[in-house]
């Protein structure tokens, strides 16, 4: 049998009954892509975006990577947030972090892992920002965990700050940019309440006039 045999039985069958119960579905779904979400979450297996808030193809525009890191020198994230924000009009930004993520914990200890470690390396001078705080935390586990509460408030302002949703909020677009976590453990997607709709939100050295070109 081919190596890949059960994932195409697989979907066959989730084909089938998705169209059992809605014989329109997927002629609906190739019309048109009109999400008001987009999701920003990190690359672990275990965290599959549409299934842990309830929503179909079609529903969610997604992006993840390693740690759900945004940096500003990332045009692949970069592209997926302008072509979101400007193109499909996205509503909400989704900044989704998770409980016992490998990334985050990389960045708190020493090992060498390779080409990664300049990815996590925003983490680590988080780590090392917040480190006192962290390490009131009694255990190895409540501490990754808090770091990676930490990171996703971190990523949801590097978001807030970049020209694309800075430009949609001078347009007057409804954009409002969340943090979230989900709990590998218990399933439970948590509001970290660190949510931005608007630049008076942002600090000063952060905000940015509208463009006007010269």
């Amino acid at each position: 049998m081919n190596d890949l045999d059960q994932l195409f039985e697989n979907n066959a069958r989730w084909a089938k009954a998705i169209n059992e119960e809605d014989p329109t579905f997927f002629a609906k779904l190739a019309k048109q892509q009109a999400p008001e979400y987009l999701w920003i979450g990190c690359s672990d297996a275990r965290v599959p975006a549409n299934e842990i808030v309830g929503m179909l193809p079609g529903d969610l525009f997604v992006h993840r990577n390693v740690a759900n890191v945004v940096l500003h020198t990332d045009l692949n994230c970069l592209s997926v947030i302008q072509y979101a924000v400007d193109v499909l009009k996205v509503k909400h930004i989704l900044v989704t972090g998770h409980y016992g993520c490998g990334g985050v914990r990389a960045s708190m200890r020493d090992d060498q892992l390779g080409l990664i470690d300049g990815w996590l390396r925003t983490i680590r001078d988080l780590y090392y920002k917040h480190r006192d705080h962290i390490a009131s935390f009694p255990t190895e586990e409540a501490q990754v965990d808090r770091l990676c509460e930490l990171n996703v408030v971190q990523q949801v302002a590097n978001v807030s700050h970049t020209s694309i949703v800075q430009n949609a909020w001078h347009r007057g677009q409804a954009l409002a940019v969340h943090g979230c976590i989900y709990g590998i453990k218990d399933g439970i997607w948590k509001n970290l309440n660190v949510t931005i709709s608007s630049p008076e939100q942002l600090p000063a050295q952060y905000r940015l006039r509208p463009y006007r070109p010269v």
